[in-house]
């Protein structure tokens, strides 16, 4: 089409927005149904629960490279409907798939960049320097722009939709996973696009970061709070992660931890503590129920922090 230099029709392209947006909804929403009835039915474990997902969103992929030229599909909407579906209807499920994803883009990450900086061809990625960074700010102020208006609806103060606009300057995943698609298609100049996509994250990761680090004390009212370290607390208490199983050491039942939750308390001087803002992880768990259909149980939520009692007075940790 007109990103390969070909002459094409352009209402037919601003009509294929919107058919691409519903098919890739739909092409979602069907296998994110059948995958939700799957898991309901039977009990797999989370790592086959997790590679049944990513080979399905795999599939959608290919579907809309397939179905290019015919019928626009954008698969990456349909992937997010399989999880916006599996959520809704089994949200249990849909965390534990989430955090075996966390962990599996812990690596994915790494090598999305070490194979992007490999395709770099710095020679260009110079010669492209001074309009390279002419429209990365172009794109930075439209963008600005946008997000400053999509928070207007809000109860965000001024300010704190200023740090919003800020929050959105860095630039880094999303750009170093498209960006070398251009040059992979043999679009001319898919040198030049992949080494101005490199560029945007060279210079709007820093500012962005500094930027955050600068404003976010003076702008957000609680910034004292979100710098503490909640992994120190994790540990103190001996808390377990998201997946494990816990028996109650009263009753016997065995739960399922689902999600884990870090947030700020207020405590009175009435509790007998020190008062003020203090640090707590609130708990999900997740007991199956005893019957013909997997999937389906009762959740509870526990606080856990350095002023409640403790979680191994209750449960212990089941190691499979």
């Amino acid at each position: 089409g007109m990103y390969g230099g070909h002459k094409v029709n352009i209402a037919w392209q601003l009509a294929g927005i919107p058919i691409s947006v519903a098919l890739g909804i739909i092409v979602g929403l069907i296998p994110g149904y059948l995958l939700y009835k799957l898991f309901v039915k039977y009990d797999w474990q989370p790592p086959r629960r997790t590679l049944l997902v990513i080979g399905i969103s795999i599939c959608l992929m290919w579907l809309e490279e397939v179905a290019h030229g015919v019928v626009p599909i954008a698969s990456l909407l349909g992937v997010m409907a399989i999880g916006f579906i599996i959520l809704e209807k089994e949200e249990a499920i849909a965390h534990i798939i989430s955090q075996k994803l966390k962990k599996l883009w812990v690596f994915a990450e790494l090598l999305l960049f070490v194979l992007v900086g490999a395709q770099v061809n710095v020679s260009v990625a110079w010669e492209a320097g001074a309009a390279g960074l002419i429209i990365i700010f172009i794109g930075l102020v439209a963008r600005s722009i946008g997000t400053y208006i999509s928070v207007l609806g809000t109860d965000y103060t001024r300010k704190e939709r200023l740090f919003c606009v800020v929050a959105y300057v860095p630039k880094a995943t999303v750009q170093a996973a498209i960006g070398a698609v251009p040059l992979e298609a043999g679009v001319a100049g898919g040198e030049v696009i992949l080494a101005v996509a490199v560029l945007s994250i060279l210079v709007t990761a820093p500012l962005g970061a500094i930027g955050i680090m600068l404003l976010g004390e003076p702008i957000l009212e609680e910034e004292k709070l979100t710098s503490y370290r909640f992994k120190a607390l994790r540990e103190k208490l001996q808390l377990p992660r998201v997946g494990e199983r816990i028996r109650s050491k009263k009753h016997g039942t065995i739960w399922k931890i689902i999600e884990e939750k870090e947030v700020w308390i207020d405590v009175s001087e009435e509790e007998g503590f020190e008062p003020g803002p203090t640090p707590a992880i609130y708990v999900r768990y997740w007991q199956p129920e005893s019957s013909s259909v997997p999937g389906r149980g009762k959740t509870m939520e526990y606080r856990y922090s350095f002023i409640d009692s403790s979680f191994h007075a209750n449960w212990e940790v089941l190691y499979d």
